[in-house]
């Protein structure tokens, strides 16, 4: 399911961003009460690329496995939306290493 979410909290505060998928369920398991929209295809690639920038900025602030995981997800489901193959990536991927170098030397 891919859907973005408002989620009242108790001084009625919205927030409109894009959710994993059982993020609804566990705020409805805690007590809450998540108003969620099953993202359509142009809404759910705009928020997609939201997400991204949202999650590299965390990445950048915390430099944790844990933000690295999260930029990952939202980069399959980058590819799953876009039909990317992943082995067609690594192979362009691979290419440009040939043809330009890598970051290894720094």
């Amino acid at each position: 399911m891919a859907s973005w979410i408002t989620v009242k909290n108790i001084h009625e505060i919205q927030y409109q961003f894009l959710v994993r998928d059982n993020i609804p369920d566990y705020i409805k398991s805690k007590g809450g009460n998540a108003i969620f929209h099953v993202a359509d295809e142009k809404e759910y690639w705009l928020k997609l690329k939201e997400k991204l920038s949202e999650e590299v900025s965390e990445f950048l602030e915390a430099e944790s496995i844990e933000e690295m995981a999260d930029v990952l997800e939202v980069i399959d489901a980058i590819f799953d939306y876009k039909k990317f193959d992943k082995q067609e990536v690594q192979k362009v991927k691979d290419k440009k290493a040939s043809e330009r170098g890598e970051f290894k030397i720094r």
